[in-house]
Formats: structure tokens, C-alpha cells, sequence
């Protein structure tokens, strides 16, 4: 069996230089930060990863987020979506 826990620390992580990343616009910021307390909860990793996406799903697309935090965000994406499948 995948250790989810041991996955969603090391999201948490990479959310975590993002919303630690001045050059990201303040809303994304936000928005990443909730998805990362999202991911803190004691829900099942798969209720965890849904929320995390959905929250996600809204700034991936914003036209003002540099290139490398849209790559960013698309990496955790898709680490929470196997999570969610899985």
C-alpha cells in the first residue's frame, strides 16, 4: 500500500515555497495556502486530496501566475490526484 501521509507531507512542502514565493500574486498565495490547510486535517487522504484540488483548480488557470508556480501547481496536482485515484 502508497503511504498517502508520507505523499501529502511532501505536497505540503512544495505548497509551502509557494505560498512562500513573493513573486506569486497575494490571491494564489491564498488560495495555496488554504488548499496546504486542507491537507492538514484528520480526513482520509482521499477526502484530503479532493479538497486540496478543488481549491487548487481555481488558480491554476489565473493568467497573472508566473510560469514556474503554474508548473508548481500542476506537479501537486497531479501528486493529488494519484492520491485521490489510489
Amino acid at each position: 500500500m502508497v503511504d498517502h501521509e508520507k505523499q501529502i507531507k511532501q505536497i505540503m512542502a512544495l505548497m509551502e515555497n509557494l505560498v512562500n514565493d513573493a513573486s506569486i500574486p497575494k490571491n494564489i498565495r491564498k488560495n495555496v495556502k488554504e488548499a496546504k490547510d486542507r491537507l492538514s486535517t484528520n480526513d482520509e487522504p482521499v477526502v484530503k486530496a479532493s479538497s486540496a484540488i478543488y481549491s487548487l483548480s481555481e488558480v491554476s488557470e489565473d493568467i497573472n501566475m508566473p510560469i514556474h508556480a503554474r508548473t508548481q501547481i500542476w506537479t501537486i496536482l497531479s501528486a493529488l490526484e494519484t492520491i485521490r485515484e489510489g
